[in-house]
């Protein structure tokens, strides 16, 4: 079986990690100060239409948006990560 470069260069792509930035477009520079707090906290604020709530076990699409919020929550319920992707 024959394999075009074009092939093979989306299969080597697609093993790049996924980056992650910790400001960008998102806004997320604003709001490391919620690390640490509890997500209750988040009731009374409001976020951009596609903002992820990540939870312990929360299914997310592995692709990266630079525009999009992405609020991490550990498994004792305090906001762990706030970043853009």
């Amino acid at each position: 079986m024959r394999f075009g470069i074009g092939v093979l260069m989306v299969a080597l792509a697609a093993c790049q990690p996924v980056k992650e930035a910790a400001g960008g477009s998102c806004g997320a520079d604003g709001l490391q100060a919620l690390i640490g707090q509890d997500k209750s906290v988040l009731a009374a604020m409001s976020f951009p239409a596609g903002t992820r709530f990540i939870e312990p076990g929360t299914p997310v699409t592995m692709d990266y948006s630079e525009s999009r919020l992405n609020i991490h929550i550990g498994r004792t319920g305090r906001i762990e990560r706030v970043s853009c992707g």
